[in-house]
């Protein structure tokens, strides 16, 4: 059997308890934490806590909570600050990685401080973790950060796409290929998933 086909079934198995499907299942898509002395700013440190608190009140608007699964990547910033909201809400988590967990922490955590490392950390002592190069093949020459995107959408969507409560932090920047938060809301949208689209154009002021 190929690895994608074992990795759709094993990770979906993963989900699930012996006897219970989710009654909601909530994806995220969103921004990193800014870099030190990145140009442009995107998502500031200093707005960490209007983030946290759309994101929460995002998920407290669709009624995710116990019994329900959350899915998102591990990336300083919205993705943690959304695991962390979810597991609060008694959700259950599953973090999905593009690499290895020392490439992952050293590209998409540790840049910003011990203390995001620190929740990367615990986030995943209470998740099921899943790490895109063991599980699923990849494309040559493919974005492993879209990859893990479409891998998510994926499993999410083998719930069924009206189950779906996609939440993303975003700018609204064009750019995004296939596996970009954009394709995502399309993708959903299109297929009946109910799409909060938090937009840090309008949050940040």
């Amino acid at each position: 059997m190929p690895k994608q086909t074992i990795s759709k079934i094993g990770s979906l198995a993963l989900e699930q308890t012996a006897s219970q499907t989710p009654r909601k299942v909530a994806l995220f898509s969103g921004h990193m934490i800014d870099a030190p002395g990145r140009e442009v700013p995107r998502f500031p440190p200093d707005k960490e806590a209007v983030a946290a608190q759309a994101i929460g009140q995002a998920l407290d608007d669709v009624g995710v909570g116990a019994g329900d699964l959350a899915i998102c990547g591990g990336a300083c910033g919205g993705d943690l600050l959304f695991a962390d909201a979810a597991l609060a809400r008694g959700a259950r988590l599953s973090l999905y990685l593009p690499f290895e967990e020392p490439q992952f922490l050293e590209k998409s955590v540790a840049f910003a401080g011990d203390n995001w490392r620190e929740r990367f950390l615990s986030a995943k002592a209470r998740a099921a973790l899943h790490i895109l190069p063991r599980e699923r093949e990849t494309l040559p020459g493919s974005d492993p950060y879209e990859q893990n995107n479409i891998w998510m959408l994926e499993i999410a969507e083998a719930y069924g796409a009206r189950e779906i409560e996609f939440i993303c932090l975003w700018d609204g920047q064009a750019g995004d290929g296939p596996g970009g938060t954009k394709h995502m809301m399309e993708e959903l949208g299109r297929k009946g998933g109910r799409v909060i689209w938090l937009d840090t154009r309008d949050l940040w002021g």
